[in-house]
């Protein structure tokens, strides 16, 4: 057993698993100024004021204590929309960004997708894991205790089977939860360039069966944009995904109005990623369904794209998630704090709403709520411990400033 002492601030504690943070209720994230925190075997145990704890709650037997005086301590970061398992890196797209192209004229001209289609199907699966783990390292360091992973990037069978048994084997290595994301239709192919539906019967037909058959995806997902994938081709897929136990999430409306969110109240989505662009009908739309709306405000930057409506959404009664789109073009940033300060800073969300959408909606948006999330009696003993610190809002308010201290996942220190 642990103790963790005089703990400056106790932020995202709740007796009770809150589930989905909603609305109001995301801004009052809960707090306990000078707190102790006990785990045991891996789980919280319990928490409190530092004025509650007497002798009689201490165990007889031997326990460590941690002295976390002015120091913050809150739940890990769940990331549940990131492309970390890819091959090398897309710095020359950079510079097209810099010198005016946008996204669709880089896709367009053979970039972007196709790009890391290519290189991932010159990479060995050796190489490819070893590229990867190294990136959960990073995410880890960065204060990530729970992960989706998506592939999407293979494009054939071969590959998007080789990138998901990457998926597996960083599972396996790493103590973080992870969970993996078939993304059946990202980018149309070279050879399907003029056949859109043919590649949608490809992924219906072959990509799905043959993931299931090895247990490979939790969840299926398509890229539902504007010269990408249609609402109806995105419809077709989520069906087929869902007849093998596979739930749906969708990319849906990066560059317009696209039919993403449509598509993800349809079919019942446990998320829609990106939301760029989101009118009040669509808004309305999401607070009628359980879609968890997931704002991902690193690609925002990147960019340059608009944020998505976080306060629209919120004062809609929404529980907002926020994660990274963690990928070599339009996200190559996999920081968790640092999308927190960007919905602070772009999407005027409030410091405990950020924190509360980057954690337990997150867990969420990854049907994790049970077990992670939250600092709750239970569930799994995983957290960040910050440097000293004056309060909460000085997180998001220094942004880039290195304030992780520690990162604990299943009772035990790993960063």
């Amino acid at each position: 057993m642990v103790l963790f002492k005089n703990i400056g601030g106790l932020h995202g504690a709740y007796k009770v698993n809150p589930k989905r943070i909603k609305g109001a209720d995301m801004a009052n994230w809960p707090v306990i100024n000078d707190a102790f925190l006990f785990i045991q075997d891996g789980k919280i145990e319990s928490f409190g004021k530092m004025s509650e704890l007497s002798q009689a709650d201490m165990p007889s037997e031997n326990i460590e204590v941690i002295d976390a005086t002015g120091k913050l301590i809150f739940p890990g970061f769940c990331d549940s929309h990131t492309h970390i398992v890819f091959a090398g890196s897309r710095e020359n797209e950079f510079i097209d960004k810099i010198n005016g192209l946008s996204y669709e004229e880089i896709a367009l001209r053979g970039g972007g997708i196709l790009n890391s289609a290519k290189r991932l199907a010159q990479t060995s699966e050796a190489d490819l894991f070893e590229q990867s783990a190294a990136r959960v390292r990073e995410v880890i360091a960065k204060g990530t205790t729970s992960l989706e992973i998506k592939s999407g990037y293979g494009l054939d069978l071969e590959n998007e089977l080789k990138m998901l048994r990457v998926i597996r084997r960083l599972k396996e290595a790493f103590p973080i939860r992870i969970k993996a994301t078939l993304l059946a239709c990202h980018a149309l192919p070279t050879e399907y360039k003029n056949n859109r539906t043919g590649f949608v019967d490809l992924a219906i037909n072959e990509f799905i069966p043959a993931a299931a058959a090895e247990g490979l995806a939790d969840y299926v997902d398509t890229f539902c944009e504007t010269n990408f994938f249609t609402e109806e081709d995105t419809l077709r897929v989520m069906e087929a995904g869902a007849k093998y136990g596979m739930k749906a999430k969708i990319h849906g409306n990066q560059m317009g109005h696209s039919g993403g969110v449509r598509a993800a109240v349809k079919c019942g989505a446990v998320s829609v990623d990106h939301l760029e662009h989101l009118n009040d009908e669509e808004i309305k739309l999401l607070a009628s369904s359980h879609v968890i709306p997931t704002a991902l405000p690193n690609c925002s930057l990147f960019l340059r794209m608009p944020y998505p409506p976080g306060r629209a959404m919120i004062n809609a009664g929404l529980p907002l998630c926020i994660a990274t789109d963690f990928n070599p073009g339009s996200a190559p940033s996999g920081d968790m704090m640092f999308a927190v300060s960007l919905a602070c800073i772009q999407m005027r969300l409030l410091p405990e709403e950020a924190f509360a959408a980057a954690t337990q909606n997150g867990a969420a948006a990854m049907d994790l709520e049970d077990v992670v999330g939250s600092i709750t009696p239970g569930k799994d003993a995983n957290f960040i411990i910050t440097q000293p610190t004056s309060s909460l809002a000085f997180l998001p308010y220094r942004f880039t400033k290195p304030h992780i201290d520690q990162v604990w996942v299943n009772g035990s220190l790993i960063y």
